[in-house]
């Protein structure tokens, strides 16, 4: 079953109509969120950056936020999904193809879930990433449809045998292809900060707080390639990848190859707040 709108229907029975302005124009935002043992995690916080999303577009929920919270917990009753992922997203609607928003419109709401296992194996031994020039436009805060600066990205990543592409504007690290960026120097805690460049990751803020609660100094400002690439460990942070050890950059190895004591510190806090009843 999927969400459409207000309904939930059959995948067969969601159509969505082509001249839709999330099709056309990638004109809509969306948000992933995992679930965990049947339960969704960080369901308000997810819901509040959609809403903010949302709002910096000039859209608005065409019912009461109540409802979409309600409706997004039934769709996982209504799969069974017990591990996985919720993804949804909002379009402008559809119209006759133009560039300015049209009028008397109504948003398409649609969300589906998807199972999927934690990437246990790859949070043990680490992944590798690649260095790419941030070539995106400078409202990455907003989660929007589109994503092929993302996709060209990623794709560039694999393409060099690396799981995660990192950007970085000039000598300024920001953000990873899919992922937040952090970086341990000096005992603390580096990443970029929540602003324009980069989204503000809910698992980022998530661990920020959990390094908080470690002890761990957390400075939220961005840091240099140089920075990076001699950092005593790095990571990235999303939805789906959790907490990610990075043990290779391009040709430099971090933290000698394997995971680090602090990204182990902050796995082990993370697994034990998804995994609590």
């Amino acid at each position: 079953m999927i969400l459409l709108n207000n309904q939930f229907v059959s995948r067969d029975e969601g159509k969505v109509d082509i001249e839709d302005r999330g099709y056309q124009f990638g004109d809509g935002v969306y948000e992933v969120i995992r679930v965990y043992n049947g339960k969704l995690f960080s369901l308000a916080e997810h819901l509040e950056r959609f809403k903010r999303s949302m709002v910096a577009i000039s859209l608005k929920l065409p019912y009461a936020s109540e409802t979409l919270t309600d409706n997004l917990k039934t769709l996982v009753e209504k799969n069974n999904l017990r591990n996985g992922i919720i993804y949804i997203q909002i379009t402008r609607g559809a119209a006759s193809r133009n560039h300015g928003f049209p009028n008397n419109t109504t948003p398409v709401i649609s969300a589906y879930t998807k199972e999927i296992s934690r990437p246990i194996e790859a949070l043990n031994s680490g992944i590798s990433a690649h260095l790419v020039e941030d070539f995106r436009w400078l409202r990455c805060d907003i989660k929007s449809l589109n994503l092929l600066g993302n996709v060209l990205a990623k794709q560039e990543a694999l393409d060099h045998g690396c799981q995660e592409a990192i950007f970085h504007r000039g000598e300024r690290v920001t953000e990873g292809s899919s992922t937040n960026v952090f970086i341990i120097r000096a005992g603390k805690l580096l990443t970029h900060p929540a602003d324009n460049f980069i989204l503000n990751g809910i698992t980022r803020r998530y661990v920020i707080e959990l390094a908080c609660q470690l002890g761990l100094p957390v400075i939220e400002k961005s840091f240099t390639l140089n920075e990076l690439l001699t950092a005593d460990e790095v990571f990235v942070t999303s939805t789906t990848q959790e907490v990610m050890p990075v043990v290779k950059i391009n040709q430099s190895t971090i933290a000698e190859g394997r995971v680090g004591k602090w990204t182990q510190l902050l796995q082990n806090a993370f697994e034990s707040a998804i995994t609590s009843p």
